[in-house]
């Protein structure tokens, strides 16, 4: 009877895995966020964030972002703000080790952080962005059965978003190199891309998850997960 058991649960997660496309589980998250048309209305947005490190140490940040057209992060350590600066033309990054100074990114690295002007994540309309999503499988993140979506970015960059089968948020998504928890569109809800290592950059190798929890609805009803926590595995 045991076995008879066990070969039924495997055959129930491989039927739920085959019931079920990248288009479908990607569609139901949308949904759950308001719809294709109340995302697609958000042209500007503000966040401000505030992290505490493993030692203790308050990181503050504020991101700015205008639809398409301008990307401006703040983080402070507690010696001042490392600031990146995004157009959709050119972009400039500042840390305390240059005395606050603005510098030139490299083109290789503007190129990388374009996603970084979209107010929404590179999962919505990821097909118009030129980015390409797979659904690899299922797997339990906190208690919560997800969906994972294997998301190839059109800068090569790999997402692996995991996606709850009960109220189609994210529960938590990964990547290889990049930010945190500070990124936006494709940053803290999904992997930014490296930066010089004046500015902070981490290894190439390292492993970057990110849970996201405690979903609100703001006053102009959108939701926002309000709680994220990043971690690194090198």
């Amino acid at each position: 009877m045991k076995k008879i058991r066990l070969l039924l649960t495997t055959f129930l997660g491989v039927g739920m895995l085959q019931a079920q496309t990248a288009d479908d589980v990607i569609g139901k998250y949308v949904e759950a966020l308001g719809g294709p048309e109340k995302l697609h209305s958000i042209q500007s947005l503000y966040m401000e964030g505030v992290a505490v490190s493993p030692n203790g140490m308050e990181i503050t940040s504020k991101t700015y972002k205008v639809q398409g057209k301008l990307y401006r992060q703040e983080v402070d350590f507690g010696m001042g703000p490392m600031t990146t600066l995004l157009t959709d033309k050119d972009g400039w990054f500042a840390n305390p080790r240059n005395g606050g100074s603005f510098e030139a990114m490299p083109a290789e690295m503007k190129a990388a952080q374009q996603s970084e002007l979209d107010c929404t994540l590179p999962l919505i309309d990821y097909a118009a962005k030129g980015h390409k999503a797979e659904l690899t499988g299922t797997e339990e993140v906190n208690g919560v059965t997800c969906y994972i979506i294997k998301l190839t970015l059109n800068t090569g960059k790999v997402i692996n978003y995991y996606i709850g089968n009960k109220d189609w948020l994210i529960v938590q998504s990964s990547t290889t190199g990049g930010r945190m928890m500070f990124g936006g569109g494709g940053g803290a809800r999904g992997g930014g891309e490296n930066r010089p290592s004046g500015a902070g950059a981490p290894p190439a190798d390292m492993v970057m998850k990110t849970e996201y929890a405690d979903y609100k609805k703001t006053n102009d009803g959108f939701i926002f997960p309000m709680t994220k926590i990043g971690r690194a595995h090198v």
